[in-house]
């Protein structure tokens, strides 16, 4: 049948489907929306502004708290439970038009796409700073028109990532589905305005070659460091916020063996090793009535049961220190992780602050940390250049008091040269006990 034999008050059938009489080829669904719902030019999806803003923030609380991302099945369902007062047609248009307003980065998609840039952080409508690897600089390019703006990219952002932002749950740390991590805090928390930092994370991770192009290690040290890998030493990578730590422990763990298994548990998912053979294990914050919290510690205890050749802990921050202790105890051999210090010669002290959060007497975590910890590696950010680099490879040894301290067994200067500590005699024997001789050997 074709349209001139079409009866009154059927609409015209092209190719099997049905044509839509008040919507021309191509032409965006919202206008057509908002003449059935009698909408004026700037309302969207529900209606008018205020019906907009009550259906956007019921579909994104309840993304929020089933921790689905903004998929077109997951914000249709999120639409059919708002209930609002639509047509079928006007849902379907409804769950595309919210769909486009809940993903994306708005002004900042620009800055997040560019080569280089490593983090952006937003402090105010027009207070934006990027870091592309040479330390942060203010960007003036770009923009938002007030505060709310903020505001709402921060709520759009979180929604994405899967988690809760509103005044009951003022701040948000997550990952965006592209693998950038999202920090977020709302006012009253944030004087004045919503703070946004996004960290941008590698589509693949650096090499060891890459990084000693980046002048960040000298040949001479990726050497011992894929030796220390080789001996499946046990480490911990430490240093400040921004240092490196993450980078450089994924292409570490890239250079272990292809047999190998190796088991990641993390707060925020960050470590993306190039290796056949990764887990990752992701910690979760407890929903809107306080339940299904996942701890860093509970993915540590259920990493030990998936058979780990290597035990990895993205970041040790609390009382899974003890856990990560314990295993490195029991021939889990090669385990590491990331943690945050000023200097490696202060990592015990943090280890033992953070062991006192999880009941463990001083003297019972300096034993552990002698018997299962072989080596700190220490990195640092220069304050004029911004360049990422190791600075330091520590060993562990008992003072007088039987605690433990570090000893320098190798320091990397910014100029390039390398010099040999203290702990280096003990770095060679422990490498030399797994079978492990380089050229460095004989340093």
């Amino acid at each position: 049948m074709n349209a001139a034999t079409t009866p009154p008050g059927r609409p015209p059938q092209h190719h099997g489907r049905l044509a839509r009489p008040d919507r021309a080829p191509g032409r965006s669904a919202l206008p057509a929306l908002r003449r059935r719902t009698g909408a004026g030019p700037s309302a969207g999806p529900g209606g008018s502004p205020e019906r907009t803003t009550a259906l956007l923030d019921a579909v994104r609380l309840r993304l929020a708290e089933a921790g689905a991302p903004p998929t077109a099945s997951e914000v249709a369902a999120a639409v059919r439970a708002a209930r609002p007062s639509l047509d079928g047609d006007s849902v379907l248009d409804a769950v595309r038009a919210l769909r486009s307003e809940l993903v994306g980065a708005g002004p900042l998609d620009e800055l997040l796409r560019a080569p280089g840039v490593t983090d952006v952080l937003v402090n105010g409508p027009d207070e934006i700073w990027v870091d592309r690897g040479e330390g942060l600089c203010r960007e003036t390019s770009i923009r938002f028109p007030n505060a709310e703006a903020v505001r709402h990219l921060a709520h759009r952002l979180a929604t994405v990532a899967g988690r809760r932002l509103d005044d009951a749950r003022p701040w948000v740390d997550g990952r965006l589905p592209d693998g950038t991590r999202l920090h977020a805090v709302l006012p009253p928390i944030a004087t004045g305005c919503t703070h946004i930092s996004l960290r941008i994370c590698r589509p693949r991770p650096f090499t060891l070659g890459e990084l000693v192009a980046a002048r960040a290690i000298p040949q001479t040290g990726a050497d011992l460091l894929l030796g220390i890998v080789r001996a499946r030493l046990s480490y911990l990578v430490s240093g400040g916020t921004g240092s490196g730590k993450t980078t450089l422990l994924a292409a570490l763990l890239g250079m272990a063996g292809p047999g190998e298994r190796i088991v990641i548990a993390e707060d925020s998912a960050e470590l993306l090793p190039d290796h056949p053979h990764v887990v990752r294990l992701q910690g979760r914050p407890p929903n809107q009535e306080g339940l299904g919290e996942l701890t860093m510690r509970d993915l540590v205890r259920q990493a030990l049961r998936m058979r780990p050749d290597r035990l990895v802990v993205g970041e040790v921050r609390g009382a899974e220190v003890l856990d990560l202790l314990s295993a490195l105890n029991t021939g889990h051999e090669g385990g590491c992780g990331t943690v945050h210090a000023n200097a490696a010669a202060d990592v015990p002290a943090r280890l033992e602050a953070l062991g006192s959060m999880a009941g463990l007497r001083r003297p019972a975590l300096h034993s552990q940390l002698l018997a299962g910890l072989d080596l700190v590696i220490h990195l640092s950010r220069d304050r004029r250049s911004g360049r990422r680099r190791v600075a330091e490879l520590h060993t562990l040894d008992r003072n007088s008091s039987g605690l433990a301290v570090t000893a320098p067994a190798v320091i990397f200067r910014s100029d390039g040269l390398v010099s040999c500590g203290p702990g280096w005699d003990r770095l060679v024997r422990l490498c030399a006990a797994r079978g492990v001789m380089h050229r460095w050997g004989n340093r």
